[in-house]
């Protein structure tokens, strides 16, 4: 059976010769390569998916492959057979195999080559946008595998019939019902579990399986047991031919049981590797279908059996069948990867009444209803699609809703994929994690020590209250330190003591200086409470209530900053929606539920208000939206939020887009906190950043006809929303590195005073392009000419403009050398300071504030130049016209928070997505351009083989010449 590999090639070469010899095996060739480009640029509408993947190229390969494998080998042994050779070839000192090798060889050669024409397909969309090419190649490998198993069908099929016509059609009927029984058409007609078996049997499925990302060895062997049946068959056939039919041999029997046994020993060895689930690579960027080190670290910390269970029912909608078996594969490598720590179930719940009670009165899992429907008729199937994950009392349900994503096309196809199946898992798997150790101890999962320094005057200079919550204060320590041991230290020091030289310290170090207990109070004293460890040091407020339960509280929440098994808290700042205001003809106001929905997945997201002028206790990362009018205690909240040492993440702009009834219109707006970014050496610009890369936008245009007006919905190009991918977004930050594309609305250039900051770190993360320009022009509606394109005037100012930045690094206040605002009080009327005899004044309420002057190193200020960022209302606009969810802006923010919480674990894998990848805006006219350059390449690639056969055959026939001129007429003569 080994080749004679000299033999095989010119068999090979004999065949190719003989397929090129006519204008039919470029017609061939020429029409397999255009039915694929139809398909992807017509069938499957490349630009309007707007998709930046060669996908719909490889899901109608499967079918493409079955015609062209058929009409290349229909004639290798029909022909033969026809033409009375076969008869020749079996007498031939060649053993058959040699024959049956270079014929194959020679049809995988062509298949080679008609996958080679269609490599400016994946090159195009390359140089359009940002492709993931490890699907690609991994769609080529499938592609050869399928194909190379379609052409071992066909030769065996060739080698039965002496009818090139019949041996077409016999050979498209076999491989296509390899290709029907893994169909959806048919796995619908059964429950999931013979699903699950006709997928495996199915030519298809198994391909899709490949083309998605992931090199299965098990889907690879598949393939090659299709070819190694089929071709021993091709040889017990051609052998059979040789036989007398009048009588049976032992050698006859010898043939037949040898074939049966090596077909059969092909075939078990696929049930051999079934369960064999680790046997894949994952060829995704980012590894989509995989485990990567950000989920193993997790996994890492479980200290108990983590139970992960799959609620799949064995009917369900046709689209979510297909992921059934992804996710259980990835749930399998978990149980893998956990080493013992995890335990995985797969639960049908309509066949188990009890799991079914379970599942709805311990965990509120519910069947979904889904209507679908077969050719008989149409129903409603109540299904199961969920994942428990749960880890000691702690648990969490996802639904097909928080796991799948949904594309809809122009054509009203909607593509169902599963939409980040680890990011989702694992990202259960830490918030039951971190839920459960919250219920623990806080110093079980803090692994430095942690220092508390009490910055506080004696007794005889503070308040009466401070002097003796004091006690409390240290009663309090005591007890943490002896729960603790030697993780945790406390310290209680007077700044005054030996000539306020601890004082001159903290004030140059921290910015702590003497607070009062009121705005005319002279009296001064130090109330400071400060945890460190390592580099980072977190500022404990003075509680409201000065009890220790209060104080616990407070404690608690810094001592988390310093854990990383803890859920932490996010504030929100935002302005109030106004549900009335669209009846009264007004904006509605900015509303940020979809950020707040996606930040929950990971910590704890809630508004706040800073009308009191302190930012709650609890709060480990700050984020001000669309800021408008921030009064004094406002500023003075963030700015001492930032002192203490922490982040602030902040979107605003000097201007805003409004979206009412009318169209859209911009205005100037003030968020109170100008002057604050100044003192901090940042200033925004008080005009619209334009970008000729900008995102097409729906929006409602007025047309002139004649003497009317007509306003219609078109998509134009809108400078205002810069689209920002490659060069424009960091790729070397966290926050921005793992985003593929980002859409900034109406945003504005940031100025930062390279002096003022030259101490801090400053991180740049997105640019405009090169071709953007600035407008102080409120008047942002849409308009257009006559032929339809839009209209707007490209301003004096080009080049690229900072849209969003970090800058980490000591501040100092913008309160230094100022009164504490919360001191302040509100001027009374002198004719209303008097007060009648039967009223009683209120008793007035003790306020004790101080101005911290400088933060510590950890502090930093994420700024993006967007009122409308991640605002609910503009990413819907965005995912109406691009067809799927525009959440860049979500993921952005919520990477922004990891990353300054150093919870990066999530960073990796977050932003991942099949649908994530969208084309760049582009005019009709260059979607043609690229459209028509691939059926030109076509022509060009088909030319291409035309001029290398022709060299070959020049070469061959020069070297023909060359041997018969060294043949003279004497050595004929003497051969004679």
């Amino acid at each position: 059976m080994l080749p004679d590999y000299k033999s095989v090639k010119n068999i090979s070469y004999k065949e190719l010769n003989l397929f090129f010899s006519s204008p039919i095996g470029y017609l061939f060739l020429g029409v397999f390569v255009a039915f694929t480009l139809f398909i992807f640029f017509w069938g499957q509408a490349f630009f309007a998916r707007n998709i930046a993947d060669v996908r719909p190229m490889f899901e109608s390969m499967p079918i493409l492959l079955i015609f062209l494998s058929a009409a290349l080998t229909m004639r290798m042994w029909s022909e033969e057979r026809r033409s009375g050779t076969l008869e020749h070839v079996m007498t031939l000192p060649l053993d058959p195999w040699q024959f049956i090798w270079g014929k194959f060889a020679a049809c995988k050669t062509l298949l080679l080559i008609a996958l080679v024409l269609t490599l400016p397909l994946p090159i195009t969309v390359s140089l359009i946008a940002n492709l993931d090419w490890g699907p690609v190649i991994s769609g080529y490998i499938a592609t050869m595998f399928l194909g190379t198993a379609y052409i071992a069908i066909g030769l065996y099929v060739s080698s039965r019939s002496d009818n090139q016509i019949v041996s077409l059609i016999l050979t498209v009927l076999i491989c296509g019902f390899f290709y029907f029984i893994g169909s959806d058409f048919a796995t619908g007609m059964v429950a999931n579990s013979g699903a699950d078996f006709l997928r495996s049997l199915g030519s298809g499925s198994r391909f899709e399986s490949i083309t998605r990302g992931v090199l299965d060895l098990r889907d690879f062997y598949y393939y090659v047991s299709i070819i190694l049946v089929f071709l021993v068959l091709n040889r017990y056939a051609l052998e059979k031919d040789r036989w007398s039919t009048s009588s049976e041999t032992s050698n006859h029997s010898k043939w037949r049981t040898l074939s049966i046994v090596l077909i059969a020993n092909v075939l078990i060895a696929n049930f051999w590797l079934a369960p064999l689930g680790s046997l894949r690579f994952d060829t995704t960027k980012g590894k989509m279908y995989s485990i990567g080190d950000a989920s193993q670290n997790y996994l890492n910390q479980l200290q108990e059996p983590l139970l992960i269970r799959g609620y799949f029912s064995a009917k369900t909608h046709p689209l979510l069948a297909p992921l059934v078996p992804e996710i259980q594969d990835l749930i399998k490598e978990y149980e893998e990867k956990g080493k013992g720590n995890i335990h995985v179930e797969f639960i049908d719940p309509a066949k188990d009444a009890e799991a079914e009670e379970e599942a709805g009165s311990k965990y509120g899992i519910k069947p979904t209803p889904f209507r679908i429907a077969d050719r008989y008729q149409s129903a409603v199937v109540n299904s199961y699609f969920n994942l428990l994950v749960q880890y000691g009392d702690e648990y969490k349900v996802l639904g097909f809703d928080d796991l799948i994503e949904v594309h809809a096309t122009s054509n009203n196809d909607i593509d169902v994929r599963l939409r980040n199946p680890e990011y989702d898992i694992t990202n259960t798997i830490k918030q039951v994690l971190y839920a459960y150790q919250s219920s623990g101890s806080l110093f079980e999962t803090i692994t430095q020590p942690i220092e508390f320094t009490a910055y506080i005057s004696s007794s005889e200079k503070l308040p009466a209250s401070l002097a003796e919550f004091t006690n409390t204060l240290k009663t309090a320590l005591a007890e943490t330190k002896a729960s603790a041991g030697e993780k945790f230290q406390f310290n209680i020091v007077e700044p005054e003591a030996n000539g306020g030289a601890v004082a001159q310290q903290i004030d140059e170090a921290y910015g702590f200086r003497p607070m009062a207990s009121s705005l005319f109070d002279s009296n001064t004293f130090y109330y400071y409470l400060l945890v460190t460890s390592g580099d980072l040091g977190v500022q404990i407020p003075i509680p409201d209530e000065l009890d220790k339960e209060s104080f616990a509280r407070s404690l608690d929440s810094a001592l988390k900053r310093f854990s990383a098994g803890f859920t932490k808290t996010l504030g929100i700042v935002a302005p109030e929606a106004n549900p009335y205001a669209a009846q009264m003809g007004q904006a509605p106001g900015s509303s940020f539920n979809a950020l707040q929905q996606v930040l929950n997945e990971n910590m704890t997201a809630k508004p706040i208000d800073l009308a009191e002028g302190k930012v709650p206790d609890e709060i480990d990362l700050l984020m001000v939206l669309a800021p408008e009018n921030l009064d004094e205690k406002a500023v003075f909240a963030i700015d001492q939020y930032l002192m203490k040492g922490g982040t602030i993440a902040l979107a605003t702009s000097p201007l805003k887009a409004s979206v009412g009834q009318q169209g859209l219109s911009g205005q100037a707006v003030s968020s109170g906190l100008e002057d604050w970014l100044e003192h901090q050496g940042i200033s925004i610009e008080n005009s619209f950043v334009m970008d000729t890369k900008n995102v097409p936008f729906p929006v409602p245009v007025e047309r002139k006809v004649g003497m009317f007006s007509v306003r219609e919905m078109m998509m134009v190009d809108y400078p205002y929303f810069i689209d920002l991918r490659d060069d424009g977004l960091n790729g070397d930050n966290p926050i921005t590195a793992g985003i593929p594309e980002l859409t900034l609305p109406w945003a504005s250039p940031i100025n930062i005073d390279t002096e003022k900051n030259s101490t801090r770190t400053i991180i740049e993360l997105a640019h405009s392009s090169n071709s953007s320009w600035l407008s102080g022009n409120t008047n942002i509606s849409p308009t257009v000419d006559d032929a339809g394109n839009s209209i707007f005037a490209t301003g004096e100012t080009q080049g690229e403009q900072l849209l969003a930045a970090v800058i980490k690094g000591r501040f100092t206040s913008f309160f230094a050398g100022k009164e504490s605002p919360l001191l302040k009080t509100e001027d009374t009327p002198e004719d209303e300071t008097a007060t009648s005899n039967d009223e009683t004044p209120e008793e007035e309420v003790e306020v004790i504030s101080s101005v911290i002057e400088k933060s510590s190193e950890a502090a930093s200020i994420i700024l993006v130049s967007s009122n409308g960022f991640a605002e609910d209302r503009v990413m819907g606009m965005l995912s109406s016209a691009g067809g799927s969810g525009n959440v860049a802006a979500t993921q952005f923010l919520a990477n922004a928070a990891d990353w300054s919480l150093e919870d990066s674990g999530l960073l990796s894998i977050r932003s991942r997505g099949h649908f994530n990848r969208t084309l760049p805006p582009m005019e009709d006219k260059t979607k043609q351009f690229w459209e028509i350059l691939n059926y030109a390449l076509v022509l060009v690639g088909i030319f291409f083989v035309f001029l290398v056969r022709l060299w070959i055959k020049r070469i061959n026939l020069r070297q023909h010449k060359n041997i018969l001129s060294t043949i003279s007429p004497n050595n004929l003569v003497g051969a004679e």
